[in-house]
């Protein structure tokens, strides 16, 4: 979910070829050779770069959760109080909906191999993701304050599932229009959230 413009480096390339591989086919359907071959080196040779396809797992799983909380807090900062809650809430579901269709694998890994992440792990990306959350919600209230934290929770999870939804939009390849896409996905989520506020 990166916007940098600079070449990725060769350890960004293997997570990135990992993830597609084991969003394919399993992360037992994959083989360290496989992932070596799709960037060019030897399996063996990315041993100096990840200790094995445990520590690439996790640190895809637990990095795009510390991405996507760091770009929220990033764009809460940007507002810095100035924006109105109705555009730092748009911009939460634009940078969620970047991840949701630039990062598609990452979400198919997450929903099959999460457990298999070693309990640390598994932990720090649960803690990051309560963190993701409870911004969104902080932000939600602020657009509809009469909803119930209990209630902006389930609202803020319920549109996730609906922006997380992308890997079943196209199994393979780019989607359609990816502009398109966006915006449908967008004007999908601010009705769930009006709908949850009572609009």
């Amino acid at each position: 979910m990166a916007t940098r413009t600079d070449a990725p480096t060769r350890r960004e390339q293997i997570l990135k070829e990992a993830a597609r591989l084991f969003a394919e086919r399993g992360f037992h359907g994959v083989g360290v050779d496989e992932i070596g071959a799709a960037v060019g080196i030897s399996g063996p040779g990315l041993y100096r770069h990840f200790a094995g396809k445990d520590a690439m797992l996790a640190e895809l799983l637990v990095g795009i959760s510390g991405q996507l909380l760091t770009g929220a807090k990033r764009r809460l900062a940007e507002a810095d109080g100035a924006a109105a809650p109705e555009m730092v809430l748009d911009s939460l579901i634009e940078g969620h909906i970047d991840f949701a269709l630039d990062d598609r694998p990452l979400i198919t890994l997450h929903d099959r191999e999460l457990d298999r992440l070693r309990d640390s792990d598994r932990k720090l990306v649960r803690q990051l993701q309560r963190q993701y959350v409870e911004l969104w919600v902080e932000v939600l209230r602020e657009v509809y304050p009469e909803l119930t934290e209990p209630a902006a929770r389930s609202a803020v999870h319920s549109v996730f599932g609906l922006l997380n939804s992308t890997p079943h939009l196209s199994r393979r390849g780019p989607l359609p229009s990816r502009g398109a896409t966006a915006e449908l996905l967008h004007r999908m989520a601010r009705g769930a959230f009006a709908a949850a506020g009572g609009q």
